[in-house]
């Protein structure tokens, strides 16, 4: 035994194999007597995960690649084992002695197998499994056992039954897996066949059976009224349209087409460009309702009236817009109606204004004030403050007398505060256009009210006061009648009342059918305008002119100068009122309240060489200038425009500042 021991050791100096290590893993350092031992070294799988730990596949101690302490699992194998060859057919190792010198050289390159283990050798139990070639001269080393060994993977290939992918019985099931019943009939199946069945009902009923109930109720069940019959403080203004109110151009598209066109006063061919037919019912008239009118909700105290302007109060209904006057009191009054404006929205310059109307109660009973008339945008009806030195001045651009306070008079001709916004007014001012005379004069077509007959002794008819009111005042009123014209004297006439302190009305009577009352019959009351110094108005009950007053009716007069036709931009007013100083009230006029002032159409017609349907004509302005002085404008409660926080500019012919 000693002597085969020191043959062996002597056979271990002389012929060691030479190890070149190109893996980069083999640390020498650690190696005990040139060799590492196993359980110190673990190297990275990066081809497949690492498995757990396996039995060794004999008892005492199996096979330990890598180090580990057990074997990984099969899947960590690319390629199946191959034993080691034999020695001889029938020769066991007891039969055949191992020679020291190959033993020795097999340890320099299977670290990992024991001198006592008789288990094959196994490439893929040891990345280093020693060459077949047993000649002690050849170099071991791992470049060497790739070329001699395939250790590359193969795609697909699975090589033990064990190797399978976590998700694989997903797509390989088992054949003998006995096929599931179709049973609905457990807990499972009918809580899902319920929740489906639950939903498919609740959508249907939604979008088919919802609509279909809510029509169905419409159609079946009649409308009652929103109020209580006995309920006095309850209005019902009936149904009220979301959205039907927007149009889409100035001509209301059911406007017939033979109102397209209409001839003036003169036998020229007019172009309608503006209408409101009011066929739409139920439409509403509140501030930012309608993009052309707006009903206000205030008192009229400039006219002290006895009632109270109510946006409710005005509707439409059977193809016309209607302002409703009850004896309701409210606001501390004892009667309300409405009052309907174009302010701001809709104006016009010059051409035809022209609306179809029935007039409320009866002709012979007074004591109504309905109205239909147009007034400069510059001054918001009702609202004071903005009319304040404005209304009704029409004058022209220069500066004398008739801008001043009272007019200079000290007879009680005039109790105007002067004219705020002359053309003289001083560089710098708050002025819209400086050098141009502002203001916000006033044209009726027609103010409703009654007249005897035949003198003071005939009975009451219906009657029409057509007028133009206007400022600084001629003496005693009186314009020059010479440019004036009445065309039918036996159913028109010069108005006796020429006016009063704070204006000058250049007005005609022309008596009316009393059929053309509470919704009998509608007839149309118009008016035609050119403005300027040479400029004219003509009024119309129906087909036929009333009389017409001429621009020199009102020309320079003493220290005053000239009074022009309209030349601001002009704004629409459909109301209807009461005043004892426009009309004392009969006893009667109760019985005829409710009362409607009905408007078929309303209508504007302009020269198609002259169109002006704007708040903003040239070299006359108006919305900048309102903007500035929102204050004046949205609050009725200032009376004059110093309340209102804004002072009156100063002009070169009072306070001699430089002018333009």
């Amino acid at each position: 035994m000693s002597d085969h021991g020191s043959d062996t050791s002597d056979s271990k100096a002389a012929l060691a194999p030479h190890i070149r290590l190109n893996s980069g893993q083999h640390d020498p350092s650690q190696t005990v007597d040139g060799y590492a031992p196993l359980t110190s070294r673990t190297f990275p799988r990066p081809l497949t995960p690492q498995g757990p730990d396996m039995p060794t596949p004999i008892g005492a101690q199996g096979i330990s690649p890598y180090g580990a302490s057990a074997a990984p699992e099969s899947s960590e194998f690319l390629l199946p084992p191959r034993l080691r060859p034999t020695q001889g057919a029938g020769v066991s190792d007891s039969d055949t002695p191992r020679s020291p010198d190959r033993w020795s050289a097999g340890r320099s390159s299977i670290s990992s197998i024991s001198r006592e283990s008789t288990f094959p050798l196994d490439p893929f139990q040891d990345s280093r499994a020693p060459s077949q070639n047993s000649n002690e001269d050849h170099d071991v080393n791992t470049q060497t056992v790739s070329e001699k060994f395939n250790i590359m993977p193969t795609d697909g290939l699975l090589l033990f039954p064990e190797d399978v992918e976590k998700d694989d019985y997903m797509h390989n099931p088992d054949p003998m897996d006995k096929d599931r019943d179709c049973d609905i009939w457990n807990r499972r199946g009918v809580m899902n066949l319920g929740g489906l069945l639950v939903l498919t009902i609740g959508i249907l009923v939604l979008f088919i059976g919802y609509p279909l109930i809510t029509w169905l109720s419409n159609v079946l069940q009649p409308k009652a009224g929103v109020c209580h019959p006995a309920d006095t403080l309850c209005l019902d203004v009936g149904d009220r349209p979301l959205l039907s109110n927007v149009r889409q151009s100035l001509i209301d598209p059911d406007t017939p087409d033979e109102a397209l066109t209409k001839k003036n006063a003169n036998g020229k061919e007019m172009k309608l460009v503006f209408s409101d037919e009011f066929n739409v019912p139920g439409r509403t008239f509140f501030a930012e309702d309608d993009p052309f009118f707006e009903a206000v909700d205030l008192w009229y105290g400039v006219t002290a009236d006895k009632e109270w302007y109510d946006p409710d109060a005005v509707t439409t209904a059977d193809g016309t817009l209607q302002l409703r006057f009850d004896h309701f009191e409210n606001h501390e009054l004892e009667y309300r109606s409405g009052m309907v404006q174009s302010w701001n929205k809709l104006c016009f310059k010059g051409g035809r204004l022209e609306a179809s109307m029935s007039l409320p109660g009866d002709g012979h009973v007074e004591g109504f004030w309905p109205g239909f008339w147009a007034m400069g945008n510059l001054g918001r009806p009702g609202y004071a403050a903005t009319t304040d030195g404005m209304w009704p001045y029409s004058y022209h651009d220069g500066c004398d007398a008739g801008i001043t306070p009272n007019q200079s008079a000290t007879d009680g001709l005039n109790w105007l505060p002067g004219m705020r916004l002359p053309g003289c007014a001083c560089d710098g001012s708050d002025h819209p256009t400086p050098g141009k005379a502002r203001s916000a004069p006033e044209i009726d077509v027609i103010e409703g009210s009654t007249a005897p007959l035949y003198g003071d002794s005939g009975p009451f008819v219906g009657s029409a006061s057509q007028s133009l009111q206007t400022a600084p005042f001629d003496l005693w009123y009186m314009p020059d009648y010479d440019f004036a014209a009445v065309y039918d004297d036996r159913v028109t006439e010069i108005n006796s009342y020429r006016g009063g302190v704070y204006q000058q009305a250049m007005s005609a009577l022309t008596n009316l059918n009393h059929r053309w009352y509470n919704g009998s019959q509608y007839q149309t009351y118009s008016m035609e305008y050119t403005p300027g110094a040479e400029g004219e108005i003509t009024w119309f009950v129906g087909p036929e002119k009333t009389w017409t007053i001429d621009g020199r009716a009102i020309g320079p007069n003493g220290n005053i100068g000239q009074r022009m036709i309209p030349l601001e931009p002009m704004s629409l007013v459909m109301n209807m009122g009461m005043a004892d100083n426009f009309a004392p009230q009969n006893h009667t006029i109760r019985e005829f309240m409710p009362a409607l002032l009905r408007f078929d159409y309303v209508r504007i017609y302009q020269d198609p060489d002259d169109e002006s349907v704007t708040c903003d004509p040239p070299g006359y302005e108006t919305t900048k200038y309102i903007e500035q002085h929102r204050k004046a404008y949205d609050n009725a409660n200032y009376t004059n425009w110093d309340d209102a926080g804004y002072h009156w500019p100063k002009n070169s012919y009072m306070h001699e500042c430089p002018s333009n």
